[in-house]
């Protein structure tokens, strides 16, 4: 069993120490223009037994422009300041889709740690409805919208007609409430994002540190100081 990578334990650490520094920016290709977007991270992932193989987790709308993008590239990089520390974490790595089960799983060959969490059984339709109902009744609503996006001919006053809360899959109280839920969770879907390479820059310190990492076909990982 190999350990963490040193910048996972370092992460995983001022997640916990800063709960709210979670809003990241998450750049995608689309042809040959980047795309970027704020995105929120739900959790981190460290596969047991495979712990040097972390995985990061966030969720989209299985309708918008990045899923295409994503399915044309599936390399993705994460950019994540952490104000409190004065950390920053761009990370660099394959993705892997996780839609409702009608649709397929997406899979990145590189996803090494997704593939086996899999093959151990993981069950990573029990994560997605668990990481949906974790979501407030307004973020889950979001779900239920027309595709993001799209004209609103209407302008903003359309927006009064969309549902504002949703309960969770375990709160639906009438067919009405159901059907909601059905419809949200039917766009819901799971980012994973497997790093294989992080650069680690360290402003709170004195003097400042800037630390390369990679992950190798061995699926070692090696580090390079250089200049910040």
């Amino acid at each position: 069993m190999s350990p963490p990578p040193r910048w996972f334990t370092a992460l995983s650490k001022l997640f916990q120490e800063y709960p709210q520094a979670n809003v990241t920016q998450l750049a995608t290709i689309d042809k040959t223009v980047p795309r970027v977007r704020s995105c929120i991270i739900r959790e981190l992932i460290s596969p047991e037994g495979n712990e040097h193989l972390p995985i990061i987790l966030t969720t989209t709308d299985i309708r918008t422009p990045k899923v295409e993008q994503i399915l044309a590239n599936d390399t993705a990089q994460v950019n994540w300041w952490i104000e409190s520390s004065m950390d920053q974490f761009r990370l660099t790595g394959k993705v892997t889709l996780v839609p409702e089960p009608a649709n397929r799983v997406f899979h990145s060959a590189g996803n090494i740690g997704f593939e086996r969490l899999s093959a151990g059984g993981f069950d990573w339709e029990v994560k997605r409805v668990q990481v949906f109902d974790s979501l407030s009744g307004h973020m889950r609503a979001s779900w239920c919208r027309p595709i993001p996006g799209s004209p609103m001919k209407g302008g903003y006053g359309e927006a009064k007609k969309w549902p504002e809360t949703i309960p969770t899959t375990t709160g639906v109280t009438n067919e009405r409430e159901k059907k909601l839920v059905e419809q949200a969770l039917g766009n819901f879907a799971l980012i994973l994002i497997e790093p294989t390479h992080v650069d680690w820059v360290r402003l709170g310190v004195m003097p400042d540190q800037r630390t390369f990492f990679h992950r190798g076909d061995d699926e070692s990982w090696t580090e390079t100081i250089v200049v910040p």
